[in-house]
């Protein structure tokens, strides 16, 4: 799985891993403080508490301008994260889905054998009704169905 979370990783484009470093590094407390930093030097200095140089941002208006720009482009840049994190999430449910469909089919095949040998050898079974039941292959889609059924009625 490391191997093909490493191989997914190197198969990104470079928008794609643009975007995962631009996020990582504006999730960091380090974007954090460089953020406190810059703004309060902007702050002081265009309040005249910070007499370092001349105030160009008296009424914060360019302030406000970047904070709302930078924040249109960090949000779109979590969003490519979050896509991209999300494309992965839905392979993995695929392949988590699968395996558990072989394994229902799996089991579904050695409780019809082990039913087949306790005839075979005339012993009683002790299971009980459901025997029938837990024989039978399961459906996807009919447990599909059934869940947006279920899902469609709570609403």
């Amino acid at each position: 799985m490391v191997r093909r979370r490493d191989r997914e990783a190197a198969t990104a484009g470079f928008q794609e891993r643009l975007a995962e470093i631009i996020t990582a590094f504006t999730g960091s407390m380090t974007f954090v403080y460089l953020h406190l930093a810059a703004v309060t030097f902007w702050i002081g200095v265009n309040t005249g508490w910070l007499p370092v140089m001349e105030p160009w941002d008296p009424s914060f208006v360019i302030l406000a301008m970047t904070a709302s720009v930078e924040a249109i482009f960090l949000t779109s840049f979590v969003l490519i994260s979050q896509n991209r994190m999300a494309e992965n999430d839905d392979r993995r449910a695929d392949l988590n889905l699968q395996i558990s469909l072989l394994s229902e089919h799996e089991v579904t095949r050695l409780i019809t054998m082990v039913s087949a040998i306790t005839n075979h050898l005339g012993l009683s079974e002790t299971i009980g009704p459901e025997l029938d039941e837990l024989q039978k292959d399961v459906d996807p889609e009919t447990v599909l169905d059934e869940i947006e059924s279920s899902e469609q009625s709570r609403d």
